[in-house]
């Protein structure tokens, strides 16, 4: 996948991403993650290294790699795994024939600021939720102990029609 679809193909509908990172004693931890990219709406879009694999995926067009942003709960697991260690994969996956996916390697940053926590919990609410209830959602997750992940995305790996 080139550069504007994989970006098309991961924020195509309410896929999640699936996120990886390791236990403390070094098992792998998997969970499903609500979560957007920043393209500068937000702040000042990340810029990563530009490499790429799988189907020549890279940041040839000159245009800055967004952020992954999404929320977490200071006491999960996700929170602690990636205070330990800030790198994490995301995968992102279509669960139909030919199958297609993007994992994003990334780097976590954290911030705690209210506004910036509803102002994300909300555009990601609107995601999944619909714009009905995004609100709702905002403010639910702005409140003291959650936590927005904006990570800087360190490589791109995509496969297109995987079964074909």
């Amino acid at each position: 996948m080139g550069e504007s679809e994989w970006r098309e193909f991961v924020l195509t509908g309410t896929r999640t991403g699936k996120l990886a990172t390791h236990r403390a004693d070094g098992r792998p931890h998997v969970t499903p993650v609500w979560f957007l990219l920043d393209e500068g709406e937000g702040g000042e879009a990340g810029r990563g290294t530009g490499r790429g694999r799988g189907g020549g995926v890279g940041t040839g067009d000159g245009q800055a790699v967004p952020m992954v942003v999404f929320t977490t709960w200071h006491a999960s697991l996700k929170h602690k795994a990636l205070r330990r260690d800030p790198r994490f994969s995301l995968c992102i996956d279509d669960q139909a024939p030919p199958f297609s996916y993007v994992m994003l390697e990334c780097t976590a940053g954290f911030t705690d600021d209210p506004d910036t926590v509803r102002f994300w919990a909300t555009r990601i609410a609107e995601r999944y939720m619909g714009p009905d209830r995004a609100a709702e959602y905002g403010e639910r997750n702005a409140v003291p102990g959650e936590y927005l992940v904006r990570a800087t995305i360190d490589n791109i790996v995509s496969f297109q029609g995987v079964a074909d």
